[in-house]
Formats: C-alpha cells, sequence, structure tokens
C-alpha cells in the first residue's frame, strides 16, 4: 500500500463508507415505513374493539330483562393490548352506566327516588339544563357533567340510559341525540 499514492486508494473506502450508509439509510427507511403501517393496523382494531365492546354492552342492555332489579356487577378486567404493546385493562363502565337498572314508566305523582342514582343524575343534569333555559343536553355534554372522559363507549352507555328514560316517559327527544325532562315530570322533591 505505500506504493500507491494516498488518494488512490482513498476515494474506494469512502466509496465503501458511502454505499453502505445508503443502505442503512434505505433499512430506516423500510423499517419507518413498516412501522407506520403497524401503528395504522393497531389504531385499526383498537377502533373495532372498542366498537365489539360497545356493541356487546348494548346487546347485554337489550337481553336484560326489564324486571330485574338492579344489582352490584363486578365486571373482571380483561388484559388487552394496547399501542405501546404492553398489555393493559379492558375499559370499565362508569358509575353512570350500570347496565340493567330498573325504570318504571313514569305516571303523575312518581318521585325521581324510584329510580337508581345513574337515572337520577341523567334527570338533574337535563332538568338543571331546562330551568335555566339552556335547551336539551347532548350525551357528550352529560359526560362531561359527571366528570367522565368523553369518549365513545361512555357516551354510548349514557345515550343507552337516557332513550331507556324516554321510552318510559321520563325524558323528551326533541331533537336526536338532545334530552330534556318530559312535560309532567317534576324535579327530584317534587318541584319543577
Amino acid at each position: 500500500m505505500s506504493s500507491l499514492p494516498w488518494g488512490s486508494w482513498m476515494p474506494s473506502v469512502v466509496g465503501l463508507l458511502e454505499q453502505r450508509e445508503l443502505g442503512a439509510r434505505r433499512r430506516v427507511d423500510e423499517l419507518r415505513e413498516e412501522a407506520d403501517r403497524i401503528q395504522a393496523e393497531l389504531a385499526m382494531a383498537e377502533r373495532e374493539w372498542k366498537e365489539w365492546a360497545i356493541a356487546r354492552s348494548k346487546v347485554g342492555e337489550v337481553l336484560a330483562p326489564e324486571n330485574e332489579t338492579e344489582q352490584d356487577h363486578t365486571q373482571v378486567d380483561q388484559e388487552v393490548p394496547t399501542a405501546e404493546g404492553r398489555g393493559g385493562t379492558a375499559p370499565q363502565a362508569p358509575e353512570a352506566a350500570k347496565p340493567k337498572s330498573q325504570v318504571p314508566v313514569w305516571r303523575e305523582g312518581l318521585d325521581w327516588s324510584v329510580l337508581s342514582v345513574d337515572y337520577q343524575r341523567i334527570l338533574q343534569v337535563a332538568a338543571d339544563r331546562a330551568r335555566l333555559g339552556q335547551g336539551p343536553v347532548t350525551c357528550q355534554e352529560m359526560a362531561a357533567a359527571f366528570g367522565m372522559d368523553v369518549v365513545p363507549a361512555r357516551v354510548e352507555a349514557l345515550r343507552s340510559k337516557a332513550k331507556r328514560l324516554v321510552a318510559r316517559g321520563w325524558l323528551a327527544e326533541p331533537a336526536a341525540g338532545r334530552f330534556t325532562p318530559a312535560r309532567g315530570v317534576s324535579g327530584p322533591d317534587g318541584g319543577s
């Protein structure tokens, strides 16, 4: 090597380094594309999982006998994958969204106390809005008023309860997804 001038062997080493750098850069780009694809697939799978969880909850409420009394249903946490790849727990239903609560059909003189606390809270928010002249309340607004995360699973659980109150005559739904106390339903202490 001593017989070769300085510049004759240097470009080949630099060229080899450039080739290896280019190969490493391509590999990084490929891995980034694969990671983006996996992230998108994971997000889609998580959305689908949440939709199935909502559907299962709804079916449970629909299939529950109307005359079944409210019971304390404890739900076992289920291990589910999260975006970070670590296991997490399945979302739990909040206090205001317990299934299978009995809701009697409203009639003149029937007090709110016949309802579970969950339903009373929904009625209270709707009554407060009506009393203040703020109009009907949405389920997103209910979730926020209860200090819950405003996420589809929570909002849909509240919507299911509000729809049950509409079906039993406690609430009215003047526009889709907007709830207000039904005509004649008085406040929790018999007031309007």
